[in-house]
């Protein structure tokens, strides 16, 4: 099969198109006929060797993906030949103490399709049957593949963690991300005023047209004065980050006293600065989070399929300009997500 094959570390140029063996499931496995793979950050980090420094290579990127089923391996009963279907991209035991107490992104063997396994850069994906469901079938591929690894992580910051209530103020940073996008929207459903935060006028004009109710440039230098000022001098009561260093100070200072800080990611770098007064003087509450148990995914896809929550697509190119797709993210140059498509 065709696949896009990362050959070392280092920048986009170490994405090759190559030829690899088809993968065949084994027991309670799928396989899968690619039609759309969706990028992530993730992807950039493990490019790089930020995340999963000692993975074996070569390596195939790729959590998100999207496509029809190809083959069943012994013992899958819920899918057949001709389905079309979404990948869950989160992998685990099935059967410890936190798996079955359905925190699986908790499980001690928990790994995410891409990073720690073989991923979705390619024409044939091979899957647990517990990892797939129904694609919306008011959604294209491409759309489809753009939901699970960033709406899985968004719903668990906004639902799980921080618990947003009716009415709250919400900031969502860096809102033309792919998690950010389904924060803002997440949020909104679940009543919230939401205060989004992004580097270019153009974003935040997209932030406003996806429920955003005020939008922040934080380029500029006091930008946590201003959503202080936007929240009636508060600040925000809940807060979605994955910015990293650079922005972390700011986001602490524009947390209201009280407030929930959920951190998902550090793009700007991993060594911040934590201005301790704040924490324990204001009584603020930082929390780590990873993806979402797979049983979020269930509750995603029917409010997708109810038009209350959409996948954001920003630009899709062909499987075999993967590098091109990691330039785009890298650089920020797209709201919304990179989608591959596999023909």
């Amino acid at each position: 099969m065709k696949a896009v094959v990362m050959e070392a570390r280092g920048g986009p140029e170490v994405l090759k198109v190559t030829e690899v063996p088809t993968p065949e499931p084994g027991p309670k496995e799928v396989r899968i006929r690619v039609k759309a793979a969706a990028l992530n950050h993730l992807d950039i980090w493990v490019r790089k060797g930020v995340a999963s420094p000692k993975l074996p290579l070569p390596h195939i990127l790729g959590a998100d993906a999207s496509g029809v089923v190809d083959a069943v391996g012994p013992g899958v009963t819920g899918f057949a030949p001709g389905d079309e279907v979404v990948v869950n991209p989160g992998l685990s035991c099935g059967h410890c103490e936190r798996c079955l107490a359905g925190e699986d992104n908790l499980c001690p063997r928990y790994e995410i399709l891409g990073e720690h396994r073989w991923g979705a850069y390619a024409e044939y994906l091979v899957v647990p049957e517990v990892n797939l469901l129904k694609k919306p079938q008011n959604l294209s591929f491409e759309e489809a593949a753009a939901i699970p690894l960033t709406f899985l992580t968004a719903w668990q910051m906004v639902v799980d963690k921080l618990g947003v209530r009716p009415g709250e103020d919400v900031l969502v940073m860096a809102a033309g991300s792919g998690v950010s996008v389904a924060a803002i929207q997440i949020a909104k459903l679940f009543g919230a005023r939401v205060v989004a935060t992004a580097g270019s006028e153009e974003k935040l004009r997209k932030a406003k047209e996806l429920g955003a109710d005020e939008t922040v440039n934080y380029t500029h230098p006091d930008w946590p004065k201003e959503v202080r000022r936007l929240t009636g001098g508060k600040g925000a009561d809940k807060v979605v980050d994955h910015t990293g260093a650079l922005y972390f100070e700011g986001v602490i200072r524009a947390t209201a006293n009280g407030g929930r800080i959920a951190i998902a990611g550090a793009s700007s770098g991993y060594e911040g600065t934590l201005p301790f007064a704040h924490v324990f003087f204001r009584q603020l509450s930082i929390l780590g989070s990873t993806m979402g148990s797979k049983s979020r995914l269930f509750p995603i896809l029917r409010f997708v399929e109810q038009g209350r929550l959409k996948p954001v697509v920003g630009q899709v190119l062909p499987l075999e300009e993967a590098a091109e797709g990691h330039r785009l993210l890298e650089e920020r140059r797209i709201f919304g997500k990179v989608v591959l498509r596999v023909d």
